[in-house]
């Protein structure tokens, strides 16, 4: 039979390594959606919109709004003249 403090022990260290590496995919994750929030800012600003009003409210949707006005923007604007 197991001794119960070391089995305590294993799933103390289990649950602290489970721990830290969900911690490191949150910043990872916070990390790329902060870079992607950047990127839609800086395509904003260097795209060419038909009047230039169009271009300070989407930078203004996307500076307000954060990531969700990023991803709006992408969706709407970025994505739609890829094709």
């Amino acid at each position: 039979m197991a001794d119960p403090l070391a089995l305590l022990i294993g799933m103390g260290i289990g649950i602290a390594l489970l721990v830290i590496l969900i911690g490191i995919a949150i910043i990872a994750l916070g990390i790329f959606l902060f870079v992607f929030w950047i990127l839609m800012i800086i395509d904003c600003a260097t795209r060419k919109f038909k009047d230039n009003t169009d271009k300070v409210v989407w930078i203004i949707v996307i500076v307000f709004l954060h990531i969700i006005g990023a991803i709006i923007y992408y969706f709407v604007i970025k994505r739609k003249n890829k094709h």
